[in-house]
């Protein structure tokens, strides 16, 4: 009989691996070990592109960083560019003369580095320290670039006629030498006024008001009684009684006129033969009424101001001026106004007083000009923009931005060749429609500076500091040099060091050696007693030091 072959291992041949035990085939070992690979693939690349990622990053960082200390973005690179670069060499070697701190010129040093406040030290030539011996004192050369990037502008010395003009607010007013206050010089009462309202325009000799006084009527019957007695004493042998009736009845008649009854009045009387019960009174000039007091039945006496009569025909305009402004005003000088009431047409006057206070508020003067009015068009009361003109000759002027003024002094820069500007002191004279007159300085036809003259002093001071300080590395000096070669102080010992130990730029000295922490241990018995350390100096930083303080 032959034996049976085994289904299992007939049929279903396990592979090499062996089988699970729940009939699923076992991976092989080249199996698992291309998974692991695989795995091992993804986890390199992985790590390589958070690697990658963070790179960029602060790559990114310190590109933008860089950005705000650069000029362009060309000048992106790994290496810092200075605040303040200076401009390339030219191809001949140059050696500079030493370095300094474009934010802080007085920090030097003689090789190239960091400044404290982290700005890259900056080289100075000779020609950068100092301008050439032939060029005046003070001179600063500045490059195209540099002059493009703070703004300077060129302009030119002129010289031509000058004209200051001063412009006012002015107030119009009345002429006070033209006004007329009427009262009368008796008592008595109006009979009727003539004159009904205020602005009322009348003419001279136009009559007011007619007004009745005893007084009057009384003065009226003695003239015709001394009229009479004069003509009838006229034949009488006795001369003097004669000569006393005429002396008598030209005082009467004097009395009428002192009282400001017109000489046709009293002819009037004389002609009728009777005295008048009312005088009328006139006004004395041609003007407007201003002021009316008179009303029939009034009861006046020489104090009451009955009307008042102002004469418009010429006008007061009231202006004030800085007292900077005064030297370019005089009594007769013409003058002009415009008002708003009268566009587009100008009156012409002239100055006739200036006053001889000034306000201390607005540290202004008044002045006092008149006009003609013929027409009346010019009302008190008015505003009016007013023109003074002064004429000051052909004089040099500058534009108003090219003059620096320190306080003590103005400066003027002159621009030279090759970049070099010159500041020049001047004397500036009074500033007319945006320029300065130049009273000694300058010379018709130089080139200034007109824009950007502060930033050109700036740099003008800046230069000239370094160029100062740097006279003493020029000679053989480095910067800090002088310091080292001072003499240290007198040792107390042999061995203590010739230089003196800086302790602000050395750390603490360490602290002496910390006891081990016993808390966990079971004290000793009896305990032993630590020595008391407090009446003993802290250590010394050195032995050298220890023995100095010993000795």
């Amino acid at each position: 009989m032959e034996p049976k072959d085994n289904p299992t291992a007939g049929d279903n041949p396990q592979p090499a691996g062996g089988t699970a035990s729940d009939g699923l085939e076992a991976p092989s070992p080249r199996i698992k070990k291309r998974w692991f690979g695989r795995l091992l693939f993804l986890a390199i690349v992985f790590a390589c592109g958070i690697a990658i990622g963070k790179w960029v990053d602060t790559e990114a960082l310190l590109q933008g960083r860089l950005a705000l200390r650069h000029k362009t973005p060309r000048e992106m690179s790994g290496k810092t560019v200075p605040a303040f670069p200076q401009e390339k060499p030219p191809s001949g070697e140059r050696k500079p003369l030493y370095w300094v701190d474009p934010m802080n010129p007085s920090h030097k040093s003689d090789k190239p580095g960091k400044a404290p406040d982290g700005m890259d030290l900056v080289p100075v030539y000779a020609e950068e320290g100092a301008p050439s011996e032939s060029l005046p004192p003070g001179s600063v050369q500045i490059k195209p670039r540099r002059q493009q990037l703070i703004g300077v502008q060129y302009g030119e010395v002129a010289e031509g006629p000058v004209t200051k003009t001063i412009r006012a607010v002015g107030m119009l007013a009345s002429d006070e030498t033209k006004i007329a206050h009427i009262h009368t010089k008796f008592e008595g009462w109006i009979d009727e006024t003539y004159i009904d309202f205020v602005g009322m325009l009348v003419e001279k000799g136009q009559p007011l008001l007619s007004i009745y006084s005893p007084d009057l009527y009384s003065t009226q019957q003695e003239l015709l009684l001394a009229k009479k007695s004069k003509e009838t004493l006229a034949d009488n042998e006795f001369k003097e009684i004669a000569s006393g009736a005429v002396s008598l009845y030209q005082a009467t008649r004097a009395r009428l006129k002192l009282w400001d009854i017109p000489d046709r009045e009293i002819d009037a009387i004389e002609k009728r033969g009777s005295p008048m019960r009312s005088l009328k009174l006139y006004s004395p000039i041609k003007g407007f009424v201003q002021v009316r007091n008179a009303f029939p039945g009034l009861r006046v006496t020489p104090d009451t101001e009955l009307y008042t009569v102002v004469d418009l025909s010429n006008i007061w305009v009231f202006a004030e001026i800085y007292e900077y402004e005064l030297p370019m005003v005089q009594v007769g000088q013409q003058a002009k106004m415009s008002l708003s009431y009268h566009p587009g047409e100008t009156f012409t006057g002239k100055i006739t007083y200036i006053y001889p206070r000034l306000n201390a508020e607005t540290r202004t003067l008044k002045v006092r000009l008149e006009f003609p009015n013929k027409n009346y068009r010019l009302k008190p009361d008015m505003y009016a923009s007013v023109v003074v003109e002064k004429d000051l000759g052909v004089r040099i002027s500058v534009p108003a931005s090219a003059v620096l003024d320190s306080g003590t002094e103005q400066i003027v820069f002159v621009a030279l060749d090759n970049g070099y500007f010159e500041p020049r002191t001047v004397e500036t004279g009074p500033r007319v429609e945006g320029r300065y007159i130049i009273q000694k300085g300058l010379k018709p036809g130089e080139k200034i500076v007109t824009s950007g003259t502060f930033l050109v002093d700036s740099e003008s001071k800046l230069k000239s500091a370094v160029g100062a300080m740097g006279e003493h590395v020029h000679g053989g000096v480095a910067p800090g040099a002088e310091e080292e070669k001072k003499p240290s102080a007198p040792s107390l010992s042999k061995e203590a060091p010739t230089t003196p130990v800086d302790h602000l730029r050395h750390p603490r000295p360490p602290e002496p050696m910390s006891q081990p922490d016993h808390s966990q241990h079971q004290a000793p018995s009896p305990p032993v007693a630590q020595p008391d350390h407090s009446g003993h100096p802290m250590p010394s930083m050195n032995g050298e030091a220890h023995d100095q303080q010993n000795h």
